[in-house]
């Protein structure tokens, strides 16, 4: 055997594993080829796909081994290589993905060896090469575990063995998910009474928290939990979806009732709390009756000293509190890292996208005149209303707060209808306005120019808080499966915790200066659907909201802002200054009302709002931006030049026409090239895209004709030159027929479907009688119907044809 010629896989098969195994690993303790991640979507124009190839920037990672001290903790990444790379070749990728699954040893071989890497620097050297016979033992490593991770007593080690719950369906956590929930396990088993996990929106914070919930009561280490949420539609998510399996023993707080006889209690904080005393329904509750207390989305205001959150928290100080924000808030009065600490882990926006997991985005920016250069008005100038119009000059923050420009809402409007119409009109898309007036005016211009919206009035519904009839839809915009409402016209209701998987485009038409929130906005069309052609997203912006992109903590890690008082130690506790409206305090109706959604102008604002209907508005400035594989966001023609992005990606593939024609030729299979295209980001139906009858185009034709200006010929043309000529003069009659078939299905489908054995069970071909029966009986052998297969594609491909051409 030698051994330069194994692959990879081979090298695993005959050599790590059975050194595993001899180290006293059993089978249940180690898993090969271990999906971490499922590669970055690619947008190319309006059509996106995913990087299936691992070996490309931003394609699926998969460990070949992770070794697990018990079924819920990796301990080691075993990274293989073939044998004629050093047996350090795969250190640099065992020790990412060692990294990423919180495992403290990564370890790379070549079939030869193994090179181990101590990640908790509790053994010197960190890397040491070992024989191919010293493969660590659980018994080594378990030990250096429990000390990397402070885990030394024993009820602690009993707490993280507690395994997660499975429902027999074979979902299991995301890689990142497990390492949430282990981290705040073992911070939870090591007595840490405040946690903060950061994950962004769209990555399953609620069924992380379920999952975490869920070891700490079957353990028995916290029996009594409180769930809290500030929307009343998180609660009923959370209890119909992800906890669900915790059945009777689950309780949801209302009508101001206190019932002390469940283990798992979710309550919308307004539910429970509120500034007179009657409404402190938490208060009923012993104040050490609950073990743990989970507060989702906890940048809405727990951090907040004199929030009511805060009240609750106090209250029930004895418990463990765990928070769970996208988000955390840090404001120089506000902080959640000042509360609950340091995050004991963090999965961002970004690397959710880098890892396929949360849907990438475009952002069209467009600004109008009066945004770009500011309106101010002549003297005298009266309103709609008669008003007499404050002289100044007004700009972008003033418009649909304090002064309305009725054609400004109409180009907005008109805009957005005509991005809608132009790829995909029943795409879910929420609209964010300044205020409820504001939504109310967007969604009657809408309305005005869409024709469907005429006879369904549920195409376009305001949903805001004030608004009982567009509350009610709210669920069915978020199913899946539900056509309507198509756009949400909003101002604050939509902007957190609302889960729409589906929402395929979100407009701006709302000045936004927090950070918090605005991460939380774009939170909104991050949840990727696969089964519903929801790839990527589109943000419509027309307020300069995106500008916060070019701000470092867009996805950065949190930091502190410390302004110390004359009375204040030097040291800060622990970010920038962003405005924040203040808290919201529970109105006189108590129970289970919404927090208010945005503002309507009047007296009890202490602010005026001028309706001006003769100012004309238009486009100064309109672009489209996309964010690339490092996460930049490159500026694109608003009328995606397609074509041009394409030839540029096909030529850095394929450099010129005769190294294409060689690849191509070289090829046994044609398939084979499309595979490669799709994962760069080219499928073929984003090239078909890129000319005007590229369904009509072979993918050969399309790629020599895109990247190298070759004039192409149809699938029909190419079927009818082999059909001219006297190519299948050597078969007999019946290979004869079943070839001109072929040529057929070439001419309607291209050439994969001619390569695909599966169309000889496809009519013409039946009346030939089965698949073996074809390519065994008439052509002898199924190496002979290949090889007559691939003599068909020549002469579609004859390079004297191509010359002419």
């Amino acid at each position: 055997m030698d051994k330069y010629q194994l692959s990879e896989r081979d090298i695993c098969t005959k050599f790590i594993t059975p050194a595993i195994v001899q180290a006293g690993w059993l089978q249940h303790q180690f898993r090969e080829e271990v999906p971490l991640t499922d590669g970055r979507v690619m947008v190319r124009g309006n059509l996106a796909a995913r990087i299936k190839n691992p070996e490309v920037k931003g394609g699926p990672k998969r460990a070949d081994f992770v070794l697990y001290a018990r079924p819920n903790i990796p301990i080691a990444v075993v990274e293989a290589k073939q044998a004629r790379f050093s047996v350090g070749h795969g250190m640099q990728q065992a020790l990412t993905y060692a990294e990423m699954l919180d495992a403290p040893f990564a370890i790379s071989s070549n079939g030869d060896g193994f090179l181990l890497h101590d990640r908790t620097g509790l053994t010197q050297p960190i890397e040491r090469e070992l024989p191919l016979t010293a493969f660590p033992s659980l018994n080594e490593l378990w030990p250096l575990y429990q000390q990397w991770k402070g885990l030394i007593e024993a009820s602690a080690v009993k707490l993280i063995e507690q395994p997660f719950y499975t429902d027999g369906s074979g979902k299991e956590p995301r890689y990142y998910q497990r390492v949430a929930i282990n981290r705040a396990i073992e911070s939870i088993a090591k007595g840490q009474r405040r946690i903060l996990l950061v994950m962004a929106t769209g990555t399953g914070k609620t069924y992380t928290a379920f999952q975490i919930i869920w070891r700490l009561w079957k353990a028995k280490a916290k029996e009594r939990i409180l769930f809290l949420a500030d929307r009343n539609i998180l609660v009923d998510q959370t209890m119909q979806q992800d906890f669900a399996p915790f059945g009777d023993v689950m309780h949801k707080v209302s009508n101001r009732e206190a019932k002390k006889n469940y283990e798992i209690y979710l309550a919308l904080y307004q539910a429970v709390t509120g500034r007179e005393e009657w409404k402190q329904i938490y208060r009923q509750f012993p104040a050490d009756f609950f073990d743990l207390v989970v507060i989702d989305e906890c940048h809405r205001g727990s951090a907040a000293d004199d929030s009511a959150w805060r009240d609750v928290l106090d209250y029930f100080g004895s418990a463990t509190h765990l928070g769970l924000t996208a988000t955390p808030k840090e404001t120089r009065d506000i902080s959640n890292i000042t509360y609950f600490g340091e995050p004991v882990y963090t999965y961002s926006l970004k690397q959710g996208i880098e890892d396929g997991f949360l849907a990438p985005y475009k952002v069209i920016r467009i600004s109008t005149d009066v945004d770009a250069v500011g309106y101010t008005p002549e003297k005298g100038k009266l309103d709609k209303l008669g008003q007499l119009v404050e002289q100044r000059q007004y700009n972008t923050k003033d418009f649909d707060r304090n002064l309305v420009l009725e054609k400004r809402t109409k180009l907005v409007a008109r805009k957005v209808w005509e991005y809608l119409k132009a790829t995909d009109p029943m795409a879910k898309t929420i609209v964010f306005c300044d205020d409820q007036d504001h939504a109310e005016r967007m969604r009657q211009e809408l309305v005005k120019l869409i024709p469907a919206a005429a006879s369904n009035r549920r195409y376009v519904m305001r949903i805001t808080g004030d608004d009982n009839e567009g509350k009610a839809q709210l669920s069915y915009f978020i199913d899946n499966d539900e056509r309507y409402p198509v756009i949400a016209t909003t101002s604050k209701l939509l902007t957190t915790g609302v889960d729409a998987k589906t929402c395929k485009l979100i407009v701006l038409d709302q000045s936004i200066n927090s950070m918090s929130e605005f991460k939380q906005i774009i939170g909104r069309g991050t949840r990727l659907r696969e089964d519903y052609q929801k790839l990527y997203f589109t943000i419509m912006d027309f307020k300069g909201a995106t500008r916060l992109f070019a701000d470092p903590d867009f996805d950065g890690e949190p930091v502190e802002i410390y302004e110390p008082q004359p009375d204040d130690p030097v040291v800060p506790p622990g970010i920038p200054d962003e405005p924040e409206p203040p808290p919201y305090t529970p109105g006189p109706r108590g129970g289970d009302d919404m927090p208010p959604d945005g503002h309507t102008a009047g007296a009890g604002e202490g602010r005026v709002k001028y309706v001006i209907d003769d100012v004309s508005v238009c486009v100064a400035v309109e672009r489209s931006q996309y964010l690339d594989a490092d996460g930049k966001l490159i500026t694109e023609d608003y009328r995606v030049l397609l074509k041009d992005d394409i030839k540029k990606t096909l030529q850095a593939e394929f450099g010129s026409m005769s190294d294409f024609l060689r690849r191509w030729n070289s090829a046994e299979r044609k398939q084979a090239v499309l595979e490669e295209l799709a994962e760069h980001g080219v499928p073929l139906d984003i090239l078909q895209q890129a000319v005007a009858n590229g369904s009509e185009l072979d993918v050969f034709d399309l790629v020599a004709h895109v990247a190298f200006d070759q004039k192409p010929l149809t699938r029909r043309e190419r079927a009818n030159n082999v059909k001219k000529r006297d190519v299948f003069g050597k078969y007999g009659e019946q290979a004869r027929a079943v070839l001109e078939a072929l040529l057929d299905k070439f001419a309607d489908h291209g050439v994969q479907d001619i390569e695909d054995a599966k169309v000889l069970e496809l009519p013409p071909f039946d009346q030939f009688g089965s698949k073996t029966q074809i390519r065994r009986g008439i052509f002898g052998s199924v190496e002979q119907y290949t090889q007559a297969v691939q003599e068909l594609e020549k002469a579609l491909y004859d390079q004297n044809e191509l010359k002419q051409a």
